[in-house]
């Protein structure tokens, strides 16, 4: 029984006797098409020796593999590599259903049967990595190989790491090996600086940055982040480069905080009502050290003319400001907590007769307004709630406003 690759490059099996014909129109060998029927039996890894890779690249046989894997016994095991290895391990990795088997064959072997899986792959990391099912496979590696074997898909993968970084499937794998491998081996990090802006703006560029400043020491990271402040202002703007500016608001030190928040402050008003920059305008009202926090308050309270109109009716009017003003009130402390309910009560009124008024006068077909009336009527009750919960000195922590629109998870 000799197994071969099916027609549209499928593993498959050709075999005397009972034979079935896939949807594909491979041929399916008797115990796969018995495995399938037969419902009533109790099936073993054992039943199936000879026929790993074609129940590898089934849907049926690579979920009965998969969990027959989690408990086998190491001559079990060792068979299931022979059948694979070397032969069918780079064909599998890229399969469908195949490559959750070879996931567990990296989760569940031995090291010297991972080492030899992992030889298969010397070569092919980068076309692996590229592809849907094979970069997950190369991801499940980077987390159970030893360092040695580690070091093979960095130096393979440092010559083209700005084009995995932007693919949808590599930037997963160079996320795994930030996380798994140790620092001093990523010398493809050099490679992001002068394309701080261009990767925090990316999809998935934005995502590599930040587990950079999650998992790498200073020394790494330092050039990448004096590169980012550098367009702070522009990436609070940026459906993408937001999240950067966040991840560092919140898990940055407080010397980048503080630059991040110096240069949100004077411009509070105006990034609080844009879509993007007012997820940065919540974040900074959050992690900002006392100081800071009173200030950017103090600035949305504050008319910009003396007897000029309040910018509070502005962002509670607002479908992304009115989020900012929400999460003022649960973080002020103090004196200032009490003068910003003060403010905003007054405007609950207005608030409640300018969408009353506004509904009157919309038809059914403009859309866009209707929903703009029924945000606003949602927004006076979410202050209200919040101002009834500060005045029965309710704790700021029971108090959680309703989160602001989001249209990209990092």
């Amino acid at each position: 029984m000799y197994p071969h690759a099916g027609p549209g490059g499928g593993p498959g099996f050709v075999h005397g006797g009972r034979h079935g014909r896939r949807g594909d129109g491979a041929v399916r060998s008797a115990q796969l098409d018995e495995f399938r029927a037969n419902k009533s039996r109790k099936w073993e890894l054992r039943d199936i020796f000879g026929y790993i890779v074609e129940f590898s690249g089934d849907q049926h046989g690579s979920r009965f593999i998969q969990q027959k894997l989690e408990s086998a016994s190491s001559e079990e095991m060792e068979i299931v590599f022979d059948e694979i290895v070397p032969q069918y391990a780079v064909q599998l990795m890229q399969d469908v259903f195949g490559n959750y088997v070879v996931q567990k064959m990296f989760e569940y072997g031995t090291a010297a049967q991972k080492a030899r899986l992992v030889s298969t792959m010397e070569g092919q990391v980068l076309g692996l990595s590229l592809q849907m099912y094979g970069c997950r496979v190369v991801q499940k590696a980077i987390e159970y190989v030893g360092p040695d074997q580690q070091v093979m898909f960095v130096q393979e993968l440092s010559p083209s790491v700005l084009r995995c970084v932007k693919d949808a499937n590599g930037n997963h794998v160079i996320q795994k090996i930030i996380e798994h491998v140790v620092p001093e081996r990523l010398a493809f990090v050099n490679a992001f600086r002068g394309s701080v802006y261009e990767l925090s703006t990316h999809p998935y560029g934005c995502r590599v940055l930040q587990r950079c400043f999650e998992y790498l020491p200073d020394e790494q990271t330092r050039p990448l982040l004096d590169e980012l402040h550098k367009y702070v202002s522009n990436l609070m703007i940026d459906q993408f480069g937001n999240y950067v500016v966040q991840f560092v608001l919140e898990h940055g030190t407080p010397q980048d905080r503080a630059m991040i928040i110096a240069k949100l402050t004077g411009q509070m008003n105006n990034m609080a009502k844009h879509k993007f920059a007012s997820n940065v305008c919540e974040k900074a009202l959050v992690t900002a050290d006392p100081d800071s926090r009173r200030q950017l308050i103090d600035e949305i309270m504050t008319p910009k003319q003396q007897d000029g109109p309040s910018p509070l009716m502005s962002l509670m009017k607002d479908s992304f400001g009115n989020y900012v003003l929400q999460r003022a009130l649960t973080v002020a402390e103090g004196e200032q907590k009490e003068q910003l309910i003060s403010k905003v009560r007054p405007h609950l009124v207005n608030m409640r007769r300018y969408s009353s008024a506004y509904s009157k006068h919309l038809s059914a077909s403009e859309c866009n307004f209707v929903r703009s009336a029924r945000h606003i009527e949602l927004t006076v009750h979410v202050v209200e709630r919040l101002l009834e919960k500060f005045s029965s000195n309710a704790p700021s922590s029971e108090v959680t406003p309703v989160e602001g629109p989001t249209d990209f998870t990092s």
